[in-house]
Order: C-alpha cells, then sequence, then structure tokens
C-alpha cells in the first residue's frame, strides 16, 4: 500500500467532505478544456509532468510522449503491438482493462458489494428496473479501478454484440478506495455508460463510471459521450455492432472505474483473485462454465 494512500486514509473525512462541497461538474468541464488544449506549450508540460508524477511507462506506448497532439491523446494513448497479449478466449474470460480490483464476488438479494458494510443494487447501477435486473440475480460481478498512471482504454472481456446503453447523469465523485468506502452507493450515484452485450455466456453488463475530473468516456460505435443534462439517455440496438473478445469499445478521459456483471452460472472468477490485485488487459481473470 502506498504511501499517499495511507495520508488519504488518515484524511478520508475531509477529503470526502470536499468533494461532496465541490463543483464536480465544472471542474470536470474545466479539466476537459485543459486537456484538449492543443498549445504545445500546455500540452507538452502537462504529460510530462504527469509522466513524472505518476511513474508512467512510456515504454508500451504506441508513439513518444512529444507526439501527442493533446493531453487527452496522450491520455488514451495506444499500446504496441503485442503488449497485451490474449488468454484463450474460449477457456477464460478476459480482464477488460488494466486497473486493480475493488471488488468482486456474487451478485445476492440484487446487490453489489462496493466496500466493507457498503452495497449498491443491480437496478441502480443499469438504471433498469428490478424485472430486467433480476436476469444477473446469482451472477457474478467484478469492479476494476484504474488509476492515473493506467492504459486507460477498455476491452471485450468476451466476444458478444451490442444491445442496448443507457448514459445515467449524476455525481462525480472520486472512485478511489478511500471514496468507495467513504460514499455510499458510489458506482450507482456516479455518471455513468452501462452497456449490455449478448455474448456466448448470456447477457453481460459493462459499465464505464465516471469520476471527478473525468472529462467524459468515448465508445468505439458512438464517440465522445460527455457529462450533460439530468435525463437517462437509452438506446436499443436490433443488429448492434459485434466485437470480438479483446477488441476495443471504449476509452476514459481520465480515468475511472468498469463494472463487469455476468448471469449466474456462466463465470467463476479465478480463485487467486481479490480486491487490492492488479490486472493488465487481456490476462484471464475467470473461467468460462
Amino acid at each position: 500500500m502506498s504511501s499517499a494512500f495511507i495520508r488519504l486514509q488518515h484524511l478520508a473525512p475531509a477529503f470526502i467532505r470536499l468533494q461532496h462541497l465541490a463543483p464536480q461538474h465544472a471542474l470536470s468541464r474545466l479539466a476537459g478544456r485543459v486537456a484538449d488544449n492543443t498549445s504545445p506549450r500546455i500540452k507538452d508540460a502537462l504529460i510530462r509532468n504527469f509522466i513524472a508524477a505518476y511513474d508512467v511507462d512510456m515504454s508500451e506506448a504506441a508513439l513518444p510522449a512529444s507526439e501527442y497532439p493533446t493531453f487527452n491523446a496522450f491520455f488514451t494513448r495506444a499500446l504496441k503491438p503485442g503488449t497485451r497479449p490474449l488468454v484463450d478466449e474460449a477457456q477464460y474470460v478476459l480482464s477488460p482493462a488494466d486497473g486493480a480490483i475493488s471488488q468482486l464476488g456474487p451478485i445476492e438479494r440484487g446487490r453489489i458489494v462496493q466496500a466493507k458494510a457498503r452495497d449498491y443494487s443491480v437496478a441502480e447501477l443499469l438504471a433498469c428496473d428490478e424485472e430486467a435486473a433480476a436476469r444477473f440475480e446469482g451472477g457474478r460481478f467484478i469492479t476494476i479501478y484504474l488509476s492515473p498512471r493506467d492504459y486507460h482504454r477498455v476491452h471485450m472481456p468476451a466476444r458478444g454484440s451490442l444491445k442496448s446503453t443507457r448514459y445515467v447523469p449524476g455525481d462525480l465523485f472520486s472512485v478511489n478506495g478511500v471514496t468507495a468506502s467513504g460514499v455510499d452507493r458510489l458506482f450507482a450515484r456516479n455518471e455513468r455508460l452501462a452497456c449490455l452485450f449478448e455474448t456466448p455466456l448470456g447477457t453481460m453488463a459493462s459499465v464505464m463510471v465516471g469520476a471527478m475530473i473525468v472529462a467524459g468516456v468515448e465508445t468505439v460505435w458512438g464517440g465522445r459521450v460527455t457529462p450533460h443534462g439530468k435525463a437517462i439517455e437509452a438506446h436499443e440496438f436490433s443488429d448492434g455492432p459485434a466485437f470480438a473478445a479483446g477488441d476495443e469499445m471504449g476509452r476514459f478521459y481520465l480515468g475511472s472505474t468498469v463494472v463487469l456483471l455476468f448471469e449466474p452460472g456462466r463465470v467463476e472468477w479465478l480463485p487467486h483473485l481479490a480486491p487490492g490485485r492488479t490486472v493488465r488487459m487481456g490476462q484471464a481473470i475467470g473461467d468460462r462454465l
């Protein structure tokens, strides 16, 4: 556990109170404008300082730091071919992203564990009715936190076709471990994009959760989705795009969290995985049943 994280735990009550008081959306819009600035003086300084502050491994990046036109382009950078080999998708479920496991386990009584003594409902997360949420009862969930230094593209853990999306407006709390332990229903109250896919493992949900200073998410089928409005935006796809396991489905602008849900009897997480363990996109995280 890093010394910075320990200090943040000690300051957790004040850190969380500050987020309640902060103009979350205004700060995120400002961060988005700065991150899209094309001035070489500004964007090069941002990229250089970010790499140093977070010890970003640029040996994996497809381009050198100086060749990105904006900070956002750097942050959502592609990796060199072969950097993330994929396991056999006929046997395993793949990690959708680089990051650290926040929580994982069974979905019981319609609830998902967020942290010790905190949970939230599937229906809240997906912004759907209880009948639709019930398909995941007894299934499995995993929550993966993408830290600032991580690769920020999100990929398919199994092959499938897009069935529907729901953009759900909400708060923009930070999503690190301290906030997850201190803010009720964090992932069900933050802004998010819930995507349902039809897969050989049944219906799979991949939810991209926004956070403080996150300037939006992007999907490969619909482009940039920026925080806006107070209404849920739902889209159904009768013949949605099809993806292979490991294909990119979206990316975060300034990072956040992915929550995966599977129906019962389809997936069992590998026994060595536990909260706090780091994973890389493409590695095995679950056995297909």
